[in-house]
């Protein structure tokens, strides 16, 4: 199977689209004015201790001077400052003018400085590495009592081969093999080595280890798969990528190549096609048969339906076709969306017990190749399929878009005439209630044109009811369901 990144870079935004024998399978946005600091190491240097707080102030070339609580202060031998209840002294744990290493644990806000740690933490895929802290963890929402136990053995026994530290098992390593565990491991000690040699080099006061930006991130989670090539549009971004390659992931190296092409990478595949139909409710099947994709705040709902497709021989066969290609479909809209959460698909009733244990088989194994953990349940008594998928970044839908200012996310809005009858509603109330000499009312274009066509009679009709004048007004910037009544 061919696999290729298509990366598009800007100065406001990176785009890496993920792609399987040309057809998009998913894409990743970064937008470079909602990166935060949080998990950027610095090279920080005392400005000021707080003895009454228990805090300090600690310089690291930012805007604001970030903040240092004796509570995330590691001494020596990995253990946090704090005692019991009680936090050793700051004033015996820092001295002004200290050089230290520090980590961001919270952006800053307002008028108030970033928050720091002295237990650096330093995530991969599958691992986060602690360095000077001699702990395994492992994730919580891992269950299964003998996986925690197999992956915590894989640690344990591969730990000693690397310099001392602790780890984390992250959630996405359930069921991983040892050799992707291993090579997370390699990947983390030779990125602190780095940010060690970084450290005593480094000022005081300045950034000495940022985050992973989204292409690094890409590459390193994506150092198990096999990608034939990598293209990339910006050539400084492709000299960077080709030396993180080569000293972290190396036999992914040569498949880093710039794209210098005047046609735009992501038409290449028809990506931007792509990404806007991923943003539509309708997907369409090439039988003929459709999706429709609704996405809440509770779930997302996926039904199935057969539409222009009739098949050959008989209905039977129609459904169970229209089923098996909405299955393959379904886990690709997963994974270019990246819907997470609890997840519904309602395909088309089949009562053939073998038709839905194949359509069920086929779903399972188009979710092999999906990198997020997903579980399905077996067909419900009301024909429905239950899965959950695991929610590892924002949806796509919240990434690009945002709620209609019209609708509120309903999805529809009031008819004029709806909007109309509530206007007289209102007009009537407001005349029994206020003395006035006439009445105006703003709204829209299109009920204003309904209450001087269809609804002149009415209105007529109504301003003989309360004998005062109504004039009308368009307000160019009302939605459809705005109006003001007001008196004059």
């Amino acid at each position: 199977m061919s696999e290729e990144l298509l990366i598009n870079v800007t100065p406001q935004e990176t785009r890496v689209a993920f792609v399987e024998n040309g057809v998009l399978q998913e894409v990743h946005i970064e937008r470079a004015l909602k990166r935060g600091l949080v998990g950027n190491i610095y090279k920080g240097k005392v400005s000021r201790i707080l003895p009454g707080m228990q805090a300090a102030f600690i310089d690291v070339g930012l805007e604001r001077t970030a903040f240092l609580h004796a509570s995330d202060i590691v001494t020596e031998g990995g253990h946090e400052a704090a005692n019991g209840k009680q936090h050793d002294d700051i004033a015996s744990l820092l001295r002004e003018g200290q050089e230290i290493m520090v980590q961001v644990i919270k952006d800053p806000m307002g008028s108030k400085g970033a928050r720091l740690t002295t237990q650096i933490s330093i995530p991969s895929r599958y691992l986060v590495y602690m360095p000077g802290v001699a702990h395994i963890g492992i994730s919580q929402k891992i269950d299964a009592e003998s996986e925690r136990q197999r992956l915590k053995d894989i640690v344990s026994e591969l730990a000693p081969e690397f310099e001392a530290g602790g780890y984390i098992i992250r959630t996405v390593a359930d069921a991983v093999d040892e050799a992707a565990i291993k090579n997370d491991m390699v990947f983390l000690q030779k990125l602190w080595t780095t940010i060690q040699q970084r450290s005593d080099k480094a000022k005081p006061a300045s950034l000495i280890h940022d985050d992973l930006q989204l292409v690094m991130r890409t590459m390193r989670d994506l150092g198990n798969t096999d990608i034939e090539k990598i293209r990339i549009d910006s050539r400084e971004t492709c000299d960077k990528v080709r030396k993180f390659a080569s000293k972290f992931i190396p036999h992914l190296a040569h498949c880093v190549e710039h794209y210098p092409g005047e046609r735009p990478i992501f038409d290449l595949y028809g990506v931007e096609d792509e990404i806007h139909k991923a943003l539509q409710r309708k997907v369409q099947l090439k039988s003929g048969g459709y999706l429709i994709i609704d996405q809440t705040e509770a779930m997302t709902t996926i039904d199935v339906n057969t539409g222009a497709f009739v098949g050959h021989r008989n209905l039977e066969e129609t459904i169970f076709k229209t089923n098996l290609e909405a299955s393959q479909a379904i886990v690709r809209q997963l994974r270019l969306r990246n819907l997470g959460g609890i997840i519904i698909i309602d395909f088309i009733d089949m009562d053939d017990v073998e038709h839905r244990r194949q359509v069920i088989r086929a779903l399972e194994k188009n979710l092999e190749r999906d990198r997020a953990k997903a579980q399905i349940s077996e067909v419900s008594a009301l024909g429905l399929v239950e899965m959950t998928r695991k929610r590892t970044r924002e949806s796509l839908e919240h990434v690009l878009c945002r709620t209609c200012p019209t609708c509120d996310g309903r999805g529809s809005i009031l008819t004029a005439e709806t909007v109309c009858y509530e206007i007289f509603r209102e007009i009537i109330r407001e005349a029994r209630q206020f003395e006035t000499q006439q009445l105006l009312v703003l709204a829209s274009q299109a009920v204003i044109d309904m209450l001087v066509d269809e609804e002149s009679d009415s209105l007529a009709e109504l301003e003989e009811f309360i004998e005062k004048p109504i004039k009308l007004q368009v307000e160019s910037e009302y939605t459809q369901e705005q109006f003001d009544v007001v008196l004059m």
